[in-house]
């Protein structure tokens, strides 16, 4: 598979079948985002692998009770160690370059046959508490990780280039 067909492929998964993830294939993913570039090579991010079921079930709990996210055979619980970092343009980096290296583990997963799912509705403080993550910590959102319950492709509705391209000057 090429980066394409991932990024054709690449779904939210809400469906898990009971299948853990193997340990090279979770090695494999947590790689692509230890590559992802960042702001400065600052390489904020800080991933909290979370595999215990009860463990997930709580986690599910916190993040609106959706209890698909206690399914999935993992949990990344993405955060960022410094979060008071601007970039030049006065954007913070931090949500971006954890944004970036989750992006990184949606493609490895698709590649490797798993699904994920972007969470960003969770609350924070329970989250930390959950997993004893440090007050200075920022949590910038939860991956669910596992096998698909239904690995067929969807159909992905998108405005058409047209409509979100400006060529030379925004037109």
């Amino acid at each position: 598979m090429n980066v394409m067909e991932a990024i054709q492929t690449r779904k939210s998964v809400r469906s898990f079948i009971d299948k853990p993830v193997e340990e090279e294939k979770l090695t494999k993913i947590l790689e692509a985002a230890r590559l992802a570039p960042s702001a400065s090579n600052r390489q904020e991010w800080r991933f909290v692998v979370v595999r215990n079921q009860e463990t997930r079930k709580t986690l599910a709990e916190a993040a609106a009770s959706q209890a698909f996210v206690g399914e999935a055979a993992v949990v990344i619980v993405a955060c960022a160690e410094n979060v008071e970092h601007k970039m030049p343009c006065g954007q913070l980096s931090y949500p971006i370059d954890v944004a970036i290296a989750l992006d990184h583990i949606t493609l490895a997963a698709v590649e490797l046959g798993l699904g994920t799912c972007w969470i960003g509705a969770f609350n924070e403080q329970k989250v930390k508490q959950i997993l004893d993550i440090p007050d200075k910590i920022r949590i910038v959102e939860l991956m669910c990780l596992g096998y698909p319950a239904d690995p067929s492709p969807v159909e992905k509705r998108r405005l058409p280039l047209d409509k979100i391209v400006k060529y030379e000057r925004w037109q």
